[in-house]
């Protein structure tokens, strides 16, 4: 069998001071720079809301939420900015990476669902510290949960929709589904 070798074009050194300059976001694959494309409004307000639920419910706690400027190296060099994040260990204000997350959130766009559902699936699992990752949809109220299993690399996943809430007992806190939608315009999504 003949695997295909992808040799780093960067490395993740190189990639921040990189990065620092351009007029677009990227992300680092672990190979090259990859540009994050636009979301919509709703995607906007759905990071938004996400952020001050967990900034209200975090406040005190020694964990903070991130994001989405915050990175997280993920599999070998590649670098993610998740939507959003929670770590309880502190990190200093001049980093690029955040250390230790132990929830992290994307929400999807048109184009990023194969990457969030399945590269970096794959990537969060890698990541020891990061016991649940959460993917929210943008044209529908519907998350998807995937919680690593006690002391296990798997991932359980379960989808939640707007009459559910969202439990991370690892930060200690609930936030309601329907929270994350308030002010959301679903309908002009669905139609397209």
């Amino acid at each position: 069998m003949n695997i295909a070798v992808r040799k780093p074009r960067m490395t993740r050194d190189a990639f921040f001071p990189w990065a620092q300059t351009q007029e677009v976001r990227y992300e680092f694959d672990g190979f090259e720079p990859v540009a994050m494309t636009g979301g919509t409004v709703n995607h906007d307000r759905i990071t938004v809301n996400l952020l001050a639920a967990l900034r209200v419910r975090l406040r005190g706690s020694g964990c903070r939420p991130g994001g989405p400027n915050a990175g997280l190296a993920t599999i070998g060099d590649a670098v993610r900015y998740p939507d959003a994040l929670v770590s309880c260990t502190r990190t200093p204000g001049t980093a690029y990476l955040v250390a230790d997350p132990v929830v992290v959130f994307e929400v999807l766009s048109p184009t990023s669902g194969r990457t969030d559902r399945i590269d970096k699936v794959r990537e969060y699992a890698a990541v020891a510290s990061i016991r649940r990752y959460v993917i929210v949809e943008s044209t529908d109220v519907g998350v998807t949960v995937l919680e690593r299993a006690s002391g296990d690399a798997a991932w359980i996943a379960t989808a939640l929709t707007a009459e559910d809430t969202l439990r991370m007992p690892e930060i200690g806190i609930e936030v309601p589904v329907a929270e994350m939608f308030e002010d959301t315009d679903l309908s002009a999504a669905e139609a397209q």
